[in-house]
């Protein structure tokens, strides 16, 4: 297997392990386990530094390595998830280590004391989970999950203090705005997969250059698309969300403003 796909591996699944250890058994650790999110970020930005250094080392414009595998196969019905990385992948996973980990670091003593503590680090975690995804997805089903991912995350972190009422509605405001772009998102999804019969970028992109979609159709799908990062990036007439997701913990609104 490639070493830029095992970095990737490691960078997509440490986060996750450490929320599923956080949110199980987070308080009965030292520290209340921020330690075991934190050494899992950590690592991922040691990773993906490692990544970029070699990128920039043996700079190739068109370096693009992928690994997919079937994800379910139905007779005619087929869908393959895996990871793409190229270029903009390493440089975009490395952000997203970097606001992280400074994010982590930053919540030790800004949440010290807070009764969900580990909790809190879990739900980090998951963020952060939750953006490797977005960067590392080669196909539109994997970017939808978590895309929604993202969603749950930010609802759970921007409502972090939900017995504050301003705070609980912050968060279901944020949810509930993320899902009017993710409709639009999905039928974008579905309109390209019914052209196609694929959800993975390459089919896509060779798809549409062979003509395969095009005219309204076209349209249509992109501007599906579109609405769905209209939502995430909180642009207008989405944008309502985003000063009231200040209501969670500080360190989250800068992670927040990393996945915008």
């Amino acid at each position: 297997m490639n070493i830029f796909v095992q970095f990737a591996l490691l960078i997509y699944f440490l986060p996750l392990v450490a929320f599923v250890i956080n949110i199980f058994i987070g308080k009965r650790l030292p520290r209340q386990g921020d330690w075991v999110s934190i050494l899992a970020v950590g690592i991922s930005l040691v990773l993906s530094i490692a990544m970029f250094t070699g990128m920039l080392i043996d700079y190739n414009p068109n370096f693009k390595v992928e690994a997919f595998w079937e994800w379910i196969h139905l007779g005619a019905f087929n869908i393959d998830l895996g990871f793409l990385i190229d270029n903009i992948t390493i440089t975009m996973l490395m952000v997203v280590a970097l606001v992280s980990t400074m994010s982590h670091l930053f919540s030790i003593k800004y949440m010290e004391g807070d009764p969900r503590y580990s909790r809190y680090y879990a739900y980090l975690s998951l963020f952060t989970f939750s953006m490797n995804g977005i960067v590392l997805s080669n196909n539109l089903m994997l970017l939808y999950m978590s895309w929604e991912l993202v969603g749950l995350s930010s609802y759970l972190l921007i409502g972090f203090w939900f017995e504050k009422q301003s705070a609980a509605d912050a968060g279901i405001k944020a949810f509930l705005t993320n899902r009017v772009g993710d409709i639009g998102f999905f039928i974008g999804i579905m309109l390209l997969f019914t052209a196609f019969g694929s959800v993975l970028y390459s089919d896509i992109f060779y798809g549409i250059s062979q003509g395969g979609l095009s005219g309204t159709m076209l349209t249509l799908a992109g501007i599906g698309l579109f609405i769905g990062a209209m939502g995430k990036s909180s642009q207008f007439p989405l944008h309502i969300w985003l000063p009231d997701a200040m209501e969670g913990p500080t360190p989250v609104s800068a992670l927040m403003h990393a996945a915008t």
